[in-house]
């Protein structure tokens, strides 16, 4: 691995000296959280499903998975909010409950895209040469393949769950985080302040870790939050589709499975957990956009 020629730097260049990660989050929120109202609405939601999977049992009395005797397709009332399924269990509670389900596998899927997708990207970029030309082929094959297939391949191999169905949205996700910090990369590395960095002596990886990295990751940020509400689509998939958690676990894709059956007669047991997905995948993504337009 060759470092990049070392120039003469200038006496009056200075040297930035930035934290690593928390300097460009910290930058970016401070941009984005002055947006407008869909902004904040966008956070309000995010915050409220958080809640839900911190402590559903300080919202809900209602078990997740024991019904009710006599409590069958009931409609949304005072004593069940959003109804009850065909076995009496309240759909409010399997709501909250599914939370934590849904968001923890959203966020192992983005830790997993993120971790390993900068790390690939930081590498072909700095790199250059054959190292380059070998990841990003290999970005390009995963690039290729859908991203939910890719998915379904992976979480057969691996067996059903929600973990693994975040693993395998998570290696689905690793090739669009390592193209775009690459990207990144490559236009910081040719910065001014970079050059003078190695022409004063610096070594290759400090200075990838120390200045070329936190001046690249403000996108990355931007992307990771769009690929959290698309992380949260994509298990919700696999659950509507009987890959993800087994029945009678509350996750959000299954309770959309679950109330198929009897959509003409219930429609509350469609209707309210897809409206909650679609909800955090729209906040998702304007927070993404926000975060973005910070950037620029």
């Amino acid at each position: 691995m060759s470092a990049l020629p070392p120039i003469s730097p200038s006496p009056s260049l200075p040297t930035p000296r930035l934290p690593a990660l928390a300097a460009s989050a910290r930058s970016a929120w401070r941009r984005a959280r002055g947006g407008p109202t869909s902004l904040w609405l966008a956070w309000l939601v995010i915050a409220t499903v958080t809640l839900f999977a911190l402590a559903p049992g300080l919202l809900t009395h209602y078990s997740p998975v024991q019904g009710i005797a006599g409590q069958q397709l009931q409609g949304p009332s005072a004593a069940h909010w959003l109804g009850t399924d065909a076995l009496g269990r309240d759909v409010y509670t399997r709501v909250v409950y599914g939370a934590v389900h849904s968001l923890s596998g959203a966020f192992v899927a983005v830790a997993m895209g993120l971790v390993v997708g900068t790390l690939l990207g930081l590498v072909a970029g700095a790199s250059g040469g054959l190292v380059d030309d070998a990841i990003m082929r290999l970005v390009d094959v995963l690039l290729s393949v859908p991203a939910l297939l890719l998915s379904l391949a992976i979480i057969i191999i691996l067996g059903f769950g929600t973990i693994n169905a975040a693993i395998a949205v998570g290696v689905a996700s690793i090739a669009s985080f390592a193209r775009l910090l690459r990207s990144e990369v490559v236009r910081v590395r040719r910065s001014e302040y970079v050059e003078a960095a190695f022409g004063s002596g610096g070594r290759f990886w400090p200075v990838l870790w120390r200045h070329v990295l936190p001046n690249s990751l403000t996108s990355v940020i931007a992307l990771a939050a769009l690929q959290f509400g698309s992380a949260i689509l994509a298990i919700s998939t696999l659950g509507f589709l009987g890959y993800g958690a087994p029945p009678p676990t509350p996750e959000w894709g299954l309770l959309i499975a679950e109330g198929r059956n009897y959509i003409s007669t219930a429609w509350w047991l469609t209707t309210v957990p897809g409206l909650v997905v679609v909800l955090v995948v729209l906040s998702a993504n304007r927070i993404s956009a926000g975060l973005h337009r910070a950037h620029t």
